[in-house]
């Protein structure tokens, strides 16, 4: 997990928003997007969309259209790999 991913993460702890993890980390669009597509990869996080209520699948063809659209929240998975670091 790149040091990227895990500050990501430690926002993950309740859902939040692709803005909201931007401004926080004050990360640019491409990288939050790209780290954040890492973590859905690995199954460290999963998001949500149109409300932060409905889970919605990964789909890689269309993230970079949807992503800075979604919410987002840490797997258990996430955070037993975040916590064990």
């Amino acid at each position: 997990m790149t040091e990227t991913e895990f500050d990501i993460i430690d926002e993950l702890y309740f859902v939040n928003s692709f803005a909201d993890i931007a401004t926080t980390l004050a990360l640019e669009e491409e990288e939050l997007s790209q780290s954040l597509q890492e973590l859905l990869k690995k199954g460290y996080v999963k998001c949500f969309f149109p409300d932060p209520d409905t889970e919605v699948d990964y789909n890689p063809a269309t993230f970079r259209e949807q992503g800075t659209h979604f919410y987002y929240l840490a797997t258990k998975a996430g955070l037993m790999a975040h916590n064990s670091r």
